[in-house]
């Protein structure tokens, strides 16, 4: 497995940050269809604990080169072990990764440029937002070689009806980025030409409101979700009263009042 920061690693991800604090990365192994092999897992586990310790973070955009936004896991390489330790580890491994994006403190905006499968399809869920080309397609069709797409399943279900989800992972059947559009896995899509204007719109949407905010905002969100309804009341109540103490919402409460634009924005 490589490590942090080596050559083959800033060859599989590119990661790019601005002035601003927005991170880019790119799935850069086109040739595989950027598929999530174990050095990719790991150069995206690497970078995302960089991102979440850069106290300066506003946004990360996930986006691929190629023809492919990404294929899934790479089915040679697990074929070429084909031992219950090593699957169990592999999962494992993904898993990580994917929650990493959900608890990072901040937005994570998928950018997706093509095909997006089984695990790549589920990289897709797993993000914040996202946006897609109008040419792309979907699926999580692991069932099509034997294997359910298990782990890929669980943010698909917390992205779309379940009757919808459980369609896709028995048929393998794949979804046009306007029905990914109607079922609630992507935001907004667009020709290839508009993709970095529709990303762009988003950022400079996140960045115009306060860190603070969308940092406490994302961890309920997710946090929540997975609660009863009196628990989740409970807890967003809790979070509310905190976030309305903070400094950046008094004044934002303030500049309503008085009819100006809040100071984080000046």
């Amino acid at each position: 497995m490589t490590e942090s920061n080596t050559p083959s690693d800033q060859e599989l991800l590119l990661h790019e940050r601005d002035a601003r604090g927005v991170h880019r990365l790119t799935l850069s192994s086109p040739a595989s269809f950027n598929t999530l092999s174990e050095a990719m897992l790991t150069a995206l586990q690497n970078t995302l604990n960089a991102i979440a310790q850069d106290e300066q973070a506003r946004v990360v955009v996930l986006g691929a080169a190629g023809k492919a936004f990404c294929a899934g896991h790479n089915l040679k390489e697990m074929r070429a072990q084909p031992e219950l330790a090593y699957y169990q580890q592999l999962f494992a491994q993904c898993s990580r990764m994917m929650m990493s994006i959900q608890k990072l403190p901040v937005p994570v905006i998928a950018r997706v440029q093509g095909l997006a499968t089984a695990a790549g399809c589920q990289l897709v869920a797993q993000c914040d937002l996202a946006v897609s080309v109008d040419s792309a397609t979907f699926g999580v069709n692991g069932i099509d070689v034997g294997l359910f797409c298990a782990t890929p399943s669980v943010p698909l279900v917390r992205n779309m009806h379940a009757k919808q989800a459980m369609e896709m992972l028995l048929t393998g059947g794949f979804i046009s980025a306007a029905e990914a559009q109607s079922r609630g896995l992507v935001n907004r899509v667009c020709s290839t030409a508009e993709l970095d204007v529709q990303i762009d719109n988003l950022v400079n949407a996140i960045l115009a409101k306060p860190r603070e905010a969308v940092r406490v905002g994302k961890a309920l969100f997710y946090q929540q979700r997975e609660m009863g309804i009196e628990s989740a009341y409970q807890l967003a109540g809790q979070t509310m009263a905190c976030n309305m103490v903070h400094e950046v919402a008094q004044e934002g409460v303030q500049a309503f009042i008085d009819k100006r634009t809040p100071s984080w924005l000046v």
